[in-house]
């Protein structure tokens, strides 16, 4: 958990991380601690990319030093320290500026790397992770994440995975026993099915998804097992497919869901247990690292999940009546996986005559699966995937 007072709302308490806003009379913004005695990360914020060299030795293990070409600092900065590092500071010699690190007892540098500005995070975030001095790195230390410069036009060049085909999990909701909701003609595990077999077709055609359904029968898949299937399944999107019913039958329009902040509280619960829902390398033997990791994967994943939802709506209201207040979240449980940008949508209300026909005709239903596979390129076509730790703030 994050500790509050310092980097603002939304973050848990806890003595975990420690901030140190800094005046903004240069390139660097803040600088945050985190961890404990096994690992600490220090985070330096920064207006600007850079592209930081060590200039100490690496059997030096009492202190690090490292420079930062082109980053400006007004006047020195410098904190107490946490885990392995007794103290640091940021200080500019010879119109050079250096990031130099004392260690508790002895310590090395694990590994460093620049974060790009993302979901809706505007700084560079220079990130250095200490290990103690007599850690064996050879095995466990991952290739370097490369470090990313803005170009001299200023716009950002982020890398992305474009080597595989992206994964879509459908999810045609309900099914067998459980029929959902009915309509005047229709039941709606019917109509989701119907609708998920024609989004998947829609999809395929364009030969940049590889496309799972979680249900390609009238058959009943429990909740829990529906988000083992993205999971199982590394998938980039899970798009769950619902018909609302209500009211008196006057109610019509679709709209769209994402996960609420008591559903990510319950995901953060079950992500910190092992089995389906664990994030992969999270550390066991630390309950506190472990609930950062979680929250700050679950933030990036949020942010995504709203950028997709509000893409579908844009999409698909050319063909289709959508609800006054068609953006909501709720805590379901299809949504809940931490690491997989989801959404339920509900497509209309089958116990309305109007949107019932709509849902049931095969040409509306093309054209509406086509808009949201269009918003789905749209998605991918902004979407830029980081290496590890990318949901840092």
């Amino acid at each position: 958990m994050l500790a509050t007072g310092v980097l603002g709302a939304g973050v848990c308490s806890a003595p975990a991380v420690l901030a140190a806003p800094v005046n903004a009379s240069g390139d660097v913004v803040k600088v945050r601690l985190g961890g404990d005695a096994t690992q600490t990360r220090i985070v330096i914020e920064l207006d600007r990319a850079v592209d930081a060299k060590v200039v100490t030795r690496d059997s030096e293990t009492t202190q690090q030093i490292i420079a930062l070409p082109d980053v400006e600092v007004g006047k020195a900065l410098s904190g107490t320290g946490m885990g392995l590092i007794a103290d640091w500071k940021v200080e500019s010699i010879a119109g050079s500026t250096r990031l130099k690190l004392n260690f508790k007892g002895q310590g090395k540098i694990y590994r460093r790397f620049l974060l790009p500005p993302a979901d809706g995070i505007s700084v560079y975030r220079y990130v250095v992770d200490i290990v103690p001095g007599n850690a064996d790195t050879a095995v466990e230390k991952p290739s370097p994440v490369p470090v990313i410069a803005a170009p001299a036009s200023g716009k950002t060049q982020m890398a992305s995975n474009t080597s595989r085909k992206k994964v879509i999990v459908i999810d045609a909701g309900h099914g067998g026993k459980d029929p959902g909701a009915l309509g005047g003609n229709s039941y709606e595990k019917d109509v989701n099915l119907a609708a998920a077999r024609t989004l998947k077709a829609s999809l395929e055609k364009t030969g940049r998804y590889t496309v799972i359904m979680t249900r390609e029968t009238d058959s009943f898949v429990d909740l829990p097992a529906r988000v083992r299937i993205a999971r199982n399944a590394n998938a980039d999107l899970f798009i769950s497919l619902h018909s609302d019913a209500g009211g008196n039958g006057e109610t019509r329009g679709a709209s769209i869901y994402t996960l609420s902040d008591s559903g990510t509280e319950r995901a953060a619960r079950k992500a910190l247990v092992k089995g389906d829902w664990s994030l992969p390398d999270m550390p066991q033997s630390d309950a506190v690292v472990s609930r950062i990791l979680i929250d700050l994967t679950q933030r990036a994943t949020k942010n995504r999940s709203a950028t997709f939802a509000q893409l579908v709506m844009d999409h698909i209201s050319a063909s289709t009546p959508l609800l006054k207040t068609n953006l909501r979240q709720a805590g379901l449980f299809v949504l809940l996986a931490p690491d997989v940008p989801a959404v339920l949508l509900e497509m209309g209300f089958v116990n309305n005559k109007e949107d019932e026909a709509m849902l049931s005709d095969p040409r509306h239903r093309e054209i509406m699966m086509g808009q949201v596979a269009r918003a789905i390129d749209v998605y991918f076509a902004n979407e830029v995937r980081y290496a590890s730790f990318a949901g840092l703030p």
